[in-house]
């Protein structure tokens, strides 16, 4: 009896193990087989997050190779898993009084897998979120531009906060610098709560590439430092400053004044972020007549040294009446009778003597400013280049070809008006300007006869009696020219520019710089505003390039 109870006990057990074992087999069936799919994304929900990563953006290097202009800093980024809160209630707490941007994104969509709190923290900001201790806070490094030079914010640009270019080279060399983003999965422990960084790379990202600029990074704070003392002092608008090696083509240095911090998260004003010297045009006055002059003395129009009389305070041309303005070229024409010869013309800047001598060259003076590179963008690579305007002959009104020549009724960039001085400076050769130290310049063409070029030079170098550099030559033309206001030129807002060659042996340099609407200011002539800052910058340019350069100049 004993024996038959213990065989039905152990057969009732071995009924409810098998019971058992068959409805474990049917769940884990279920569970692995039918129900797969939905298990593997349940998983992959809990335990994983994917996400773009932009990779460390390449470098940006000066003329030397070995002086960043742009570079990059690991930060701190906070986000959270809404999916997976922990602390949700202490966690909304914090985000509705601290990031209320992020509260409603999260009250929105409470099931996302992923949510920004901040990027790119400040050291302040990392502080209030680590010193809280939220564990659904979490954190990783990304990489932060850094532009070390206030220089060459108006130049370089900057990135937005997924590291894409926005505004100057970062935005013209974008792609380049920028490289492809990598894809990235987080894997979670459950009971670490760690993420698992190594084993997280779904698809390799690509680095970019390095630039390497014509800018010498000295050079550019030189004349930055000098751009910004000259605007200060003159409580002017603003101002620019430009040097370039004529043969090669190469910047060397371009500033603009006001300028901002790239550093900030805060985006500046569309017109503190411009670069002036690239994006904006400006009539420029009497700058121009050197550009006239080499047309008329290319064109055999006139003589070095032929007489021209220039009617004393003011003249007629053509039935418009022009004047000479500076008491400097009154006493002198007083001296002579009105008749100067074509070298002082330029050299006092007779406005009527000029007029004159354009009456002779008609269309071709447009011709001739063409040929020179105004009215043509220079295609130097940068975003938002103007191409400036010359008013075409079929366009001209009577005084049309009268003010061109000292001028107006055309509108050029700084770098174009750069370009032009030095195609006088390298003997009459096409020069491209270039901020990229690896492009190849173009083969150059001839554009202007060595006699007529001398001559030119020779007249520049009159100008600058007053702006003497021992051991140097040192040539240009000052201009100023009245601001539009309200649709008519003032009075009072004036612009001032200097462009001028430096020269010895085979070092040549030429450096342009302008001045915007000064407010505080006895004189509203160039000789006295852009002249100055020219020799100022000229000098240090001079030193810097014997002792850091080593040029045997």
């Amino acid at each position: 009896m004993l024996a038959r109870d213990y065989k039905i006990r152990v057969f009732v057990i071995m009924l409810c193990f098998l019971a058992l074992y068959t409805i474990l087999a049917l769940r884990l069936f279920l569970i692995q087989i039918r129900q797969e799919e939905f298990f593997k994304i349940l998983a992959r929900q809990q335990h994983e997050i994917e996400i773009t990563l932009t990779p460390r953006r390449a470098l940006i290097y000066d003329n030397s190779g070995k002086v960043p202009l742009a570079f990059n800093r690991e930060v701190p980024s906070a986000f959270l898993i809404p999916q997976q809160l922990i602390e949700r209630e202490k966690t909304l707490r914090f985000m509705k009084k601290n990031y209320p941007d992020v509260y409603a994104r999260l009250k929105q969509n409470p099931d996302k897998q992923f949510l920004w709190i901040d990027r790119k923290l400040s050291p302040q900001k990392y502080a209030l979120l680590e010193k809280r201790g939220l564990q659904d806070v979490h954190f990783i490094s990304e990489y932060q531009r850094y532009y070390p030079f206030s220089a060459t914010a108006q130049l370089i640009g900057f990135t937005d906060i997924d590291n894409k270019g926005t505004a100057g080279i970062e935005l013209a060399f974008s792609d380049a610098l920028g490289g492809q983003p990598a894809h990235v999965k987080f894997e979670k422990d459950a009971r670490s709560g760690l993420f698992y960084f190594d084993k997280a790379v779904q698809k390799q990202g690509k680095r970019g590439h390095t630039l390497a600029l014509t800018i010498d990074a000295n050079l550019q704070s030189i004349a930055y430092y000098e751009l910004k003392q000259s605007v200060d002092e003159l409580h002017a608008q603003g101002g620019s400053a430009l040097i370039l090696d004529p043969d090669t083509g190469n910047i060397i240095a371009m500033t603009n004044y006001p300028t901002f911090d790239p550093n900030q998260k805060s985006v500046p004003s569309l017109e503190m972020m411009k670069n002036s010297t690239v994006c904006e045009c400006y009539e420029l006055g009497s700058v121009m007549k050197a550009f006239c002059a080499l047309a008329a003395l290319e064109e055999h129009a006139v003589i070095y040294d032929e007489p021209i009389d220039c009617e004393g305070r003011f003249g007629y041309i053509n039935g418009v009446k022009v004047e000479n303005p500076t008491i400097s070229l009154l006493k002198k024409l007083e001296e002579n009778n009105n008749i100067l010869p074509f070298c002082d013309v330029i050299k006092y800047s007779s406005n009527v003597g000029i007029a004159k001598v354009a009456q002779r060259l008609g269309p071709k003076l447009y011709d001739h400013l063409r040929r020179l590179g105004f009215g043509s963008k220079t295609n130097v690579q940068f975003p938002g280049e103007r191409s400036g305007f010359v008013n075409p002959p079929d366009r001209w009104s009577k005084p049309s070809l009268v003010v061109m020549s000292f001028g107006y009724e055309l509108m050029a960039t700084l770098l174009q008006l750069g370009r032009a001085f030095c195609i006088v400076a390298n003997g009459g050769n096409d020069v491209h300007p270039t901020l990229l130290i690896t492009q190849q310049q173009a083969p150059t063409k001839k554009l202007y006869s060595p006699q007529a070029l001398n001559d030119l030079k020779n007249m520049l170098e009159r100008v600058c009696e007053r702006c003497q550099i021992p051991e140097f030559r040192i040539m240009g033309k000052t201009g100023t020219a009245r601001c539009i206001k309200d649709g008519r030129y003032s009075s009072s807002a004036h612009n001032y520019t200097f462009a001028g060659i430096i020269e010895k042996g085979s070092y040549r340099r030429v450096v342009v710089t302008f001045i915007r609407e000064p407010q505080e200011t006895k004189t509203v002539w160039a000789s006295e505003i852009a002249l100055p800052l020219f020799k100022t910058i000229a000098q240090r340019m001079i030193v810097h390039d014997r002792v850091h350069n080593k040029l045997e100049i």
